[in-house]
């Protein structure tokens, strides 16, 4: 009788685990979205250390941006992006891809997403999480999570994003 209640908890313990293997990716429409981000970070550098010539041949809006970042404040920025099947089956739809990032996903269901990421760059790196949330069909917000070390230095950074479906056809948008 024991080794019957033991073999059952196995088979349950190992179909549990199967499944859990299988992504489910978010309900949502393919086609072109708009995300709005914000992000903040701490643990920058002070401004000192770009060199003037540098910052004189950047474009004022990134100038801006890069001494908004510099200085702890957070910027938003809105773009374009074109979901695909392969984004959502490659849990890319939300957050770029990198070729230098491993993602572990946590969860997921028809609405809700979390991913750990790890990704090394030169001397440094960087963990974190990823949360998205489908709202609706049309309708998704997330936040990302990362802290990087390397170099000497530690970095925070803190995304919110809001995203809108704006139809089926991306146009040139990738």
């Amino acid at each position: 009788m024991r080794s019957k209640v033991l073999l059952a908890l196995l088979v349950l313990c190992s179909l549990s685990l199967w499944a859990g293997d299988k992504i489910q990716p978010l309900d949502i429409k393919l086609g072109l979205w708009e995300i709005t981000t914000t992000v903040g970070m701490t643990g920058m550098p002070a401004m000192a250390n770009i060199p003037p010539d540098v910052l004189e041949k950047m474009p004022p809006e990134q100038r801006a941006k890069m001494q908004a970042a510099m200085g702890g404040t957070p910027t938003t920025t809105a773009r374009k992006v074109c979901i695909t099947k392969e984004k959502m089956d490659k849990q890319t739809a939300f957050n770029d891809e990198r070729k230098n990032c491993t993602r572990t996903v946590v969860s997921s269901s028809s609405s809700k997403l979390e991913m750990k990421m790890q990704c090394t760059e030169q001397d440094s790196t960087m963990n974190g999480t990823v949360h998205v949330e489908a709202l609706n069909s049309e309708s998704v917000k997330g936040s990302v999570r990362m802290a990087m070390t390397g170099g000497g230095r530690n970095l925070n950074t803190s995304s919110d994003f809001t995203s809108r479906y704006l139809g089926s056809a991306c146009g040139d948008v990738k």
